[in-house]
């Protein structure tokens, strides 16, 4: 089944390094923010509500327990298609690495402020909050277009829990796209492809 983004793409020519942009925000409010950078807008994250955090605990958790001992939250993440192209920074709300990091990911980190590269990221997973379009849109387009293989979205305001895979990568990253979804509704068990485990999304239902 073709997986279609549910919201049209929006790309907004970049012209300063979206790190030194996050960095001045820092800056201009006095202490560190949340703040993720995709297809050219710089997006300022508010607090999430307990549901959300609990759940992306208890994913990862889940994860975890299956084996996946890299199963973790709240890194950063930046994305460089090209030497010159389309850079995102993201902060999934859950993800698994294909490896621990070595000591050249944490100079990559260290050279690049705090991101480390998207390249550690075998999956990826947001829950909606407030801006449902952004999980829905852009980081849907980012997370294909640098081919991270599986990209889990729970959308609370659909009450549905999806599991996307086999990105489809495209010279133009946001026509990027995922080839297979897998739907259940929130609160059924999400059936991940292999080496993952089912997911339990019951603790996300309303």
């Amino acid at each position: 089944m073709t997986a279609d983004p549910i919201t049209e793409p929006v790309n907004t020519p970049q012209e300063q390094d979206p790190i030194d942009m996050l960095a001045a925000l820092d800056e201009a409010a006095g202490h560190v923010l949340r703040a993720e950078f995709i297809e050219g807008t710089a997006t300022l994250v508010p607090p999430s509500d307990r549901q959300h955090n609990f759940g992306a605990f208890l994913l990862a958790m889940q994860l975890h327990s299956a084996g996946l001992t890299l199963a973790g939250i709240g890194d950063g993440y930046t994305t460089r298609l090209k030497e010159d192209g389309l850079r995102d920074l993201i902060i999934p709300d859950f993800a698994v690495l294909s490896r621990k990091p070595t000591d050249t990911d944490e100079e990559y980190r260290k050279d690049h402020r705090g991101w480390y590269s998207i390249d550690l990221v075998t999956l990826a997973g947001e829950i909606t909050s407030s801006n449902h379009e952004s999980d829905t849109g852009p980081k849907y387009r980012s997370y294909a277009a640098v081919g991270v293989p599986v990209y889990v979205l729970i959308h609370r305001l659909r009450r549905k829990a999806f599991a996307f895979s086999d990105p489809v990568q495209d010279e133009n990253p946001v026509k990027s796209r995922y080839a297979t979804k897998v739907e259940v509704d929130l609160g059924m068990r999400l059936p991940l492809p292999d080496p993952y485990p089912v997911l339990d999304t019951s603790a996300l239902r309303p």
